[in-house]
């Protein structure tokens, strides 16, 4: 199998990712990457973190250098996304009306914030976060420091940018739906670390609580009235609520969307030499035998690499065990896993809480389901998150004392281990 041309839909990780595989993988074909925003594809996670902080430049956020596109002829067709995609005539359609025809197409458009119909949101000062240039925007308002910033949102990047925001020396203010932030998540016990890791550094929450109304002055943001009746002063108002993933192209194509546009273990959607990866895709993951869609960047970096392989005829496979990492204060934590599966669990923890360096196992009928470290020593993190990933993909039984017991190493876990 080796299609005439490829046209990649999304100009994100994945999509670069998929283009970058094809041309390591010899394909020699055209590629076109078409995109909704100006920018070259970028990483998003340094978005909330480092980049909104200023330790980090925009070469730090580069997929590849730019330059990589032409030297590898690779077309970027950037703020011209595609619009129409027709799977019988195999063509796209771009926003400009241009037609362009595929052997295949990947369909990598990624995610939407969620919006919530709140009087007030138009206002100056009221942002979604997303982009690049929501980043921008954020860093530049936050920076000076001494603003009242309200985020909406207790979920990964409301919290991210409560610290960042905090760090910049602003009053910081957190609504969520949740009694406990991140509980949905990582359970109560680990959402309560992370609620006091932000009130000893000032934060205040919110919980449960939602917005009402956002209320201005001149079309400037003054205030967060909430659902108890609180009237909370805003200079700066974040919502970040989650994302939507992107399917309307695939709907509108007949593809099969369920949470996602569904697809099997290889990406492939359910329309001939249509496959989907990233945000957008909900994927059988072959370790649970179900349909997992997820929204972090290791997804659509190993996605972006299956599907190119995939188009290429390749026997592969999206079958890496999901992973995603947070940086908040001073804590620096990485989480590997299925959430879906470590739900209902406890989690064993080794090491402690209130030094703020400990690593946490979830399990499933004895077996390992997911594991997150935090402030792990840098010269055993990566040796941390390979044992802990061996336990889950190995289904691998251990007594929750012996995940416990701080004496046996983590990679002593492991069957064989001397």
């Amino acid at each position: 199998m080796n299609p005439e041309s490829i046209i990649i839909v999304g100009a994100g990780l994945a999509g670069a990712t998929a283009a970058r595989t094809l041309r390591a993988e010899g394909y020699a074909g055209n590629i076109t990457i078409a995109g909704t925003e100006p920018h070259p594809p970028y990483l998003r996670p340094p978005l909330s973190k480092e980049y909104l902080l200023g330790k980090a430049g925009e070469d730090a956020i580069e997929v590849v250098p730019e330059g990589w596109y032409a030297d590898n002829n690779v077309s970027l067709r950037l703020d011209n996304p595609v619009a129409l995609v027709d799977p019988a005539a195999h063509t796209v359609r771009f926003a400009d009306g241009t037609v362009q025809a595929y052997g295949s197409l990947l369909l990598a458009p990624g995610a939407t914030p969620r919006t919530l119909p709140l009087d007030g949101a138009e206002l100056d000062g009221v942002t979604a976060f997303r982009t690049l240039d929501d980043s921008r925007r954020l860093r530049e308002q936050l920076s000076p420091g001494g603003r009242n910033v309200v985020l909406i949102g207790s979920g990964w990047i409301g919290m991210e940018l409560a610290a960042a925001a905090s760090t910049y020396g602003n009053q910081v203010t957190l609504l969520g739906l949740e009694d406990i932030p991140l509980a949905a998540a990582i359970g109560p016990k680990l959402g309560s670390f992370f609620r006091t890791l932000h009130e000893d550094h000032g934060v205040r929450f919110r919980l449960p609580a939602s917005a009402k109304e956002i209320t201005g002055e001149s079309g400037r943001v003054t205030a967060v009235l909430t659902d108890t009746g609180e009237l909370l002063p805003a200079d700066i108002v974040v919502i970040a609520v989650g994302v939507v993933p992107e399917t309307a192209l695939a709907t509108a194509a007949g593809l099969e969307v369920r949470n996602g546009v569904l697809t099997d273990a290889s990406l492939r959607t359910s329309a001939p030499d249509i496959f989907a990866a990233g945000d957008a895709a909900n994927a059988l993951h072959p370790f649970t035998g179900e349909h997992h869609r997820s929204e972090h960047w290791s997804n659509a970096l190993n996605g972006g690499k299956v599907a190119a392989r995939a188009m290429l005829g390749q026997d592969v496979a999206l079958d890496t065990v999901p992973y995603f990492y947070t940086d908040q204060f001073d804590v620096s934590m990485e989480y590997s896993g299925f959430p879906s599966l470590a739900a209902k669990a406890a989690p064993v923890i080794r090491g402690s809480l209130d030094s703020k360096e400990f690593v946490a196992l979830w399990q499933q009928d004895g077996r390992v389901v997911a594991g997150m470290s935090v402030n792990w020593p840098r010269s055993v993190k990566p040796s941390a998150q390979k044992t802990i990933k061996a336990l889950i993909t190995g289904r691998i039984e251990v007594p929750a004392e012996r995940l416990a017991d701080e004496t046996v190493p983590l990679d002593q876990l492991m069957p064989g281990a001397s």
